[in-house]
C-alpha cells in the first residue's frame, strides 16, 4: 500500500471508530461519568492504571472503583482518612490489589495538594514531540512520599524502555479534543502532537501488518518508531490512528 493510500485508508477508519458507539465497550466510560476537571483526570487515570486483561473485567471493575470511592474521585482523594482507606482493601484487578489502589489515593493526594494536579506534573518536563520524559518524571514525583515498593510496578517509565501503553492512552484521553465527544481534551497547557499512541497487542498486530512497525517487541523503542511513522501521515493529531489500529484489530480481527 502506498503511502497516499495508507492515509486513506487509516483516515476512513478514525471517522468509522472515533465516535460516541467507541464508548459503549470501551473503559473511557468510566471518566465520561464525571464533568469536573479533576473527576475526569482522577477516574481516568485509576481507569487506565487497571485496563490491562479483559475489556469486561476492567470497566466491571473500575465501576466498582469508583463506588468505592463514592463517585466524588477527586473529593475521596483530597479528603480521604485512614478509615476511608480500608475500604479499599477488598479491590483487586489482576495483579493491582486493595493496598496498591490505597497508595494511589495517597500519591494522588500529593500531586494535587503539593504539585497543583496531574495536568501540572505532566507538563512540567513535557517536550516539543513527546512526552515520555514526562512520564518518567510524574512516576518520580508520584512516588516521592512514603510508598510501598509493591506499588511501583504500576507505573511505567519510557526511560526504562517501557511502551506505557496505559499512561500514554490517558494522555490522550485527556489531551486531545477529538470534537466527536470521545477524548476529552481538557488539559490545555498539552498539545495532541505530543502525544504517543498507546502501543498495545492489538496496535502493535496491525501497524505490523501494515509496515508502521518494524521492531517485534512492544516497548519504548517500538513506540518511537511507530510514533515516527504516524506522525509522516498526521503531524498534528498522530495518536488519532489509536482508534484505527486498535479497532483494526479488536472489532475486526485484521
Amino acid at each position: 500500500m502506498k503511502k497516499t493510500e495508507l492515509k486513506e485508508f487509516l483516515d476512513a477508519k478514525v471517522v468509522q471508530y472515533n465516535n460516541p458507539k467507541f464508548i459503549e465497550s470501551d473503559p473511557i466510560q468510566i471518566p465520561h461519568q464525571f464533568y469536573k476537571k479533576e473527576d475526569i483526570e482522577i477516574a481516568g487515570f485509576l481507569t487506565a492504571t487497571i485496563a490491562w486483561g479483559n475489556r469486561k473485567s476492567i470497566i466491571n471493575n473500575a465501576n466498582r472503583l469508583m463506588d468505592l470511592l463514592d463517585h466524588a474521585p477527586y473529593d475521596f482523594v483530597l479528603n480521604h482518612n485512614e478509615t476511608d482507606l480500608e475500604k479499599l482493601q477488598p479491590f483487586v484487578h489482576r495483579t493491582f490489589n486493595g493496598s496498591d489502589c490505597a497508595q494511589f489515593v495517597k500519591s494522588l493526594q500529593h500531586v494535587y495538594k503539593n504539585h497543583n494536579g496531574l495536568e501540572a506534573v505532566f507538563a512540567k518536563h513535557a517536550e516539543a514531540d513527546s512526552l515520555q520524559k514526562s512520564i518518567s518524571n510524574f512516576k518520580s514525583v508520584f512516588f516521592e512520599i512514603e510508598h510501598l515498593q509493591r506499588t511501583q510496578k504500576h507505573v511505567s517509565d519510557p526511560l526504562k524502555n517501557s511502551a506505557a501503553k496505559r499512561i500514554n492512552m490517558f494522555l490522550r484521553w485527556m489531551v486531545r479534543n477529538d470534537n466527536a465527544g470521545v477524548d476529552f481534551g481538557i488539559w490545555n497547557s498539552l498539545s495532541p502532537k505530543q502525544l504517543s499512541c498507546p502501543l498495545d497487542v492489538h496496535s502493535g498486530k496491525v501497524a505490523r501488518k501494515l509496515g508502521l512497525l518494524k521492531r517485534k517487541q512492544n516497548d519504548a523503542k517500538a513506540l518511537l518508531e511507530l510514533d515516527l511513522a504516524l506522525r509522516k501521515l498526521d503531524a498534528n493529531d498522530p495518536v488519532k490512528y489509536d482508534f484505527a489500529l486498535f479497532g483494526l484489530g479488536v472489532f475486526e480481527g485484521f
